[in-house]
């Protein structure tokens, strides 16, 4: 039609012009349904577990006047989390036994709820054992100790945001591990979804490996050393456990894309979590106590931080760290891991 053209008045050809107009509200309404159904299904069962949860967290901690025990929920909240969406609720709304329930999962969800799980139970043995031998709050949380105010109001501006975190968090996986009981999310994997999958494997299994190796040699460091640990895996960035956490979580959609599985909602999840890293807890929080305690307690150790700022990226790697053994030798782990999945699938079919 030229501009300045008019609209056919006549019925027959205004009937005539819609019927090659797409239908695009219903498609939108129901894409909007459907979004807003999964949100009810997923997000506020996530909402209320974290929540109770955290409500027992503030209870113990304000008894205990250890702000740490928040952080035993980050890891055992969201594996409970996991087998809520993919085994409790599907066995509650199929009527199916918690056994019959996991031999309904797919191998795809299998994997996810396993891969949350060893994360989470690996997660939550450090943060507890760790807490038990140190026997006294974690020196990052002093300041709100000293706060006499601080425990009137943390439960709403602590431990119920952190709450939140972690059921947005979770959208990674109860989306696709409560699919079947709201509906099929299934679609047609990509063209490359073999290769997709085998990155997601080896994403995951690189990231667990540099949160663990990160635990292990700082752990052994302090027994050796009063300096700052620069070596190992902590010689890719200044904090190789919140980027290897990073890697496990951002494994999970790409594994659910590469699947078929994927729904824009699970990206939700590793996207909360590392802007909770980023800016919230994790390296913004440690640094900032660090950089407090080490300028008054261990000048020495202030001066090698500030050395390790300007020669190390905090969270992502530069490219000269492409080069760095560890970074390669975390390559190989996350290849092996590629394998040893593969020989899993074929040992259990």
């Amino acid at each position: 039609m030229e501009y300045g053209s008019k609209v056919p008045t006549d019925p027959a050809a205004a009937g005539s012009s819609r019927s090659r107009i797409p239908n695009i509200k219903p498609q939108v309404a129901s894409a909007t349904t459907n979004v807003l159904g999964l949100l009810h299904d997923n997000l506020l069962p996530s909402l209320n577990l974290h929540s109770s949860l955290a409500l027992l967290a503030y209870t113990v901690s304000r008894a205990t006047r250890r702000v740490e025990i928040k952080d035993w929920l980050w890891p055992s909240g969201m594996v409970l989390n996991a087998w809520y969406h993919g085994i409790i609720a599907r066995s509650w709304e199929t009527g199916l036994s918690y056994r019959e329930s996991l031999s309904t999962l797919g191998w795809t969800q299998k994997l996810l709820l396993g891969g949350v799980t060893v994360w989470g139970v690996r997660l939550f043995s450090r943060i507890a054992s760790r807490s038990i031998k140190r026997g006294k709050d974690d020196p990052r949380y002093d300041d709100m100790n000293q706060d006499t105010s601080f425990w009137n109001k943390a439960f709403f501006t602590v431990f119920l945001p952190e709450a939140v975190f972690q059921a947005l968090i979770s959208l990674s996986w109860s989306v696709a591990l409560q699919q079947g009981t709201i509906g099929s999310l299934e679609a047609t994997p990509p063209q490359y979804g073999g290769l997709l999958h085998g990155l997601a494997i080896g994403m995951y299994t690189a990231g667990l490996n540099m949160e663990a190796l990160a635990d292990q040699q700082i752990a052994e460091h302090k027994k050796k050393s009063d300096d700052l640990n620069r070596s190992g895996v902590w010689s890719i960035v200044r904090h190789p456990n919140y980027l290897g956490d990073a890697l496990v979580h951002f494994s999970f959609p790409l594994l659910l894309f590469a699947n078929g599985l994927f729904n824009p909602l699970s990206i939700v999840g590793p996207l909360a979590n590392y802007a909770f890293l980023r800016f919230i807890g994790g390296d913004k929080q440690n640094e900032e106590s660090q950089e407090q305690r080490y300028k008054t307690e261990a000048p020495k150790k202030y001066a090698q931080l500030e050395e390790w700022r300007a020669n190390k990226n905090s969270f992502w790697p530069s490219l000269r760290e492409v080069s760095n053994p560890w970074s390669l030798a975390l390559v190989g782990i996350g290849a092996v891991g590629v394998l040893a999945e593969r020989g899993l699938k074929r040992y259990l079919a």
